[in-house]
């Protein structure tokens, strides 16, 4: 797998014809890298819905280099495999009312770790089913089958079965996690492993900003991948974006939560930004810019991203519009860990994507500008100590 070369000074982000009419390179978006935290190598989620999993795997993962620990891959599927257990449980005792999945949240993933441990990639790689690939269609289709038979039986009563029989089912397409493993000479269960690394799951906290709900309270995010219905710190959004720019200028990073389903999540151009996409709400001034373009392919032209396009100024009125309206909802996780600028000076995010690096511009890296960031977040989980201290007092953490 490739690994990502972002120490180099400057990148470029090539459309997809790279030279115009007179043979030379388009401008594009050419980036420059401010600040990068040390990663691991980026995975690949593949045929499945787990991007919750893997962003988060990545984020501990990323956490044991900060703490000084050695590289160590962990297994994203661990995490997957109890996560379905919980959720099943949950899902029959709301009587089939709440989400039942492939998606889920980053607190999953730290839940996991208080509860079950940590394991290596190489002791659990959740491939029991004769693919190469992940592949969970078979195996998602099955579970959610299973528990409508058991919430709509007609016993009147639940059988001491259906619990073991829904762990049979995913123990036989991700496999048996084994009860200990060898590590550098020791043996440890998964939950000892995680002692010993040092991953306390209460120095995490996830962070929100909707103004349907009191900021500095904690409050209960209403996506259907929250089917734990865990609480988030709400605040503006204006303190969510210097939170993440604390936490990565002081080494920190963060898994980030929120929409790709705008035109602008450009992934195979490196790029998520907000353009002003509606041709008849531009200006003429911006509309004069592409004077050279039919008005009906001008939308066409914008996001080839040949130039660097004007984008929407998020406020906190976008932002809450947008997600009563199901138009900003939680599509992906993903794992920042740098902040770069575009030739403007405009600040982006360097987020470590799940998509793997195969034929990717920046080997399954982007950036993501911090308009995007502000219209697009749904949540983001970070280290406590990642937070301004005046920012931790009004949410009461000091």
């Amino acid at each position: 797998m490739r690994k990502l070369h972002l120490l180099i000074i400057t990148v470029s982000v090539f459309v997809l014809s790279q030279l115009n009419a007179n043979g030379q390179i388009d401008n594009g978006y050419n980036f420059e890298v401010v600040k990068q935290v040390k990663t691991t190598p980026v995975k690949d989620q593949q045929r499945t819905g787990t991007c919750w999993s893997f962003a988060t795997t990545s984020f501990i993962e990323t956490e044991l280099l900060r703490m000084n620990k050695t590289e160590i891959i962990l297994s994203p599927m661990f995490f997957v495999r109890h996560a379905y257990l919980t959720k099943a449980e949950r899902f029959v005792r709301f009587q089939g009312t709440i989400n039942f999945d492939r998606g889920g949240q980053a607190h999953d993933v730290v839940d996991v770790v208080r509860n079950f441990g940590i394991i290596p990639e190489q002791y659990f790689s959740g491939k029991n089913y004769g693919e190469e690939e992940h592949v969970h269609s078979e195996l998602n289709a099955m579970l959610i089958a299973m528990a409508d038979v058991v919430i709509k039986n007609k016993n009147r009563t639940l059988s001491t079965a259906w619990q073991p029989a829904i762990e049979s089912v995913v123990d036989s397409y991700l496999g048996k996690i084994p009860e200990v493993f060898e590590y550098e000479g020791k043996k440890y269960s998964p939950k000892e492993f995680s002692r010993y690394m040092g991953i306390n799951p209460d120095d995490y906290v996830e962070l929100t900003s909707f103004n349907h709900h009191p900021y500095y309270q904690s409050v209960i995010l209403e996506i259907p991948d929250n089917w734990s219905h865990k609480t988030y710190y709400n605040v503006p959004i204006d303190e969510l974006i210097l939170v993440m720019n604390n936490a990565i200028e002081n080494g920190y990073t963060v898994c980030w939560d929120g929409d790709t389903s705008e035109k602008g999540f450009a992934y195979s151009k490196g790029l998520a930004v907000l353009p002003q996409a509606k041709v008849e709400e531009m200006s003429d001034s911006e509309q004069a810019k592409w004077s050279n373009v039919p008005k009906d392919s001008l939308t066409m032209k914008l996001f080839s991203f040949s130039e660097i396009v004007p984008e929407i100024k998020v406020t906190e009125l976008y932002r809450q519009q947008t997600f009563d309206n199901y138009q900003t909802t939680d599509d992906h996780l993903m794992h920042i860990v740098g902040i770069s600028k575009d030739t403007n000076g405009t600040q982006y995010f360097i987020t470590k994507n799940s998509w793997g690096t195969d034929d990717h511009i920046y080997d399954g890296y982007l950036h993501m500008s911090e308009q995007y960031v502000r219209g697009k977040t749904i949540a983001v989980l970070l280290h406590k100590d990642a937070l301004p201290k005046d920012i931790a007092i009004k949410i009461g953490l000091k």
